[in-house]
């Protein structure tokens, strides 16, 4: 019976990296129809956002001064790209929108880049704990039937909070009603899509 299991293995050692593209191809697919479960749209439009993400860093990271002398974050929903962050100049603004314009999928650009010189290590970090209180929050939204806080984006620059989503009117009204509530939070900006 060892003796069995040896070939067995050996025979799979050997026939498995034939199949290694099938495999990658069928983890990678229920990864993604996992990620999407819970997401509105539908799988091929997560998918052409994560395309299209995909190629707007890469464009954005090209340009060294504005990928690293700045702080820009850019997150794709729906074929909606949003800039959101520091720059130091009216022209890096600008120039950061073309640069992520044009590309294929794109519904729209939403640049709410502010002017301003970067904010740093600490700014960013204080950012990214509000976006997470709010995403906390989200959680506690149990009085709307079917709510998944998971479809909701929250992406949060200089104290403001940015909510991207496909939503019903009642969870749009509810989810910036808690972004509001959250500690810290100065201003919320709504780059939702509704559904109803």
């Amino acid at each position: 019976m060892p003796r069995r299991f040896d070939l067995l293995r050996l025979a799979l050692l050997v026939v498995l990296p034939s199949f290694g593209g099938c495999f990658a191809a069928v983890v990678g697919g229920a990864a993604v129809g996992a990620s999407a479960a819970h997401d509105r749209r539908d799988v091929g439009t997560y998918v052409d956002d994560k395309r299209l993400s995909l190629g707007v860093h890469d464009a954005f990271n090209k340009d060294k001064e504005l990928a690293l002398r700045n702080d820009v974050r850019i997150v794709v929903y729906d074929g909606v790209i949003l800039l959101a962050g520091e720059v130091r100049s009216d022209e890096l603004k600008a120039r950061a929108e073309r640069l992520v314009s044009g590309f294929e999928g794109t519904r729209r650009i939403v640049n709410e880049l502010a002017v301003q010189e970067p904010e740093g290590f600490w700014s960013r970090r204080r950012d990214n704990t509000i976006s997470l209180h709010v995403k906390t929050a989200l959680l506690d939204l149990t009085s709307i039937d079917g709510f998944d806080p998971t479809r909701v984006n929250v992406t949060t620059a200089h104290r403001v909070v940015y909510l991207m989503g496909k939503v019903t009117r009642e969870e749009d009204e509810a989810v910036t009603g808690i972004a509001r509530e959250v500690s810290g939070v100065e201003k919320v900006v709504k780059v939702f899509e509704y559904v109803d």
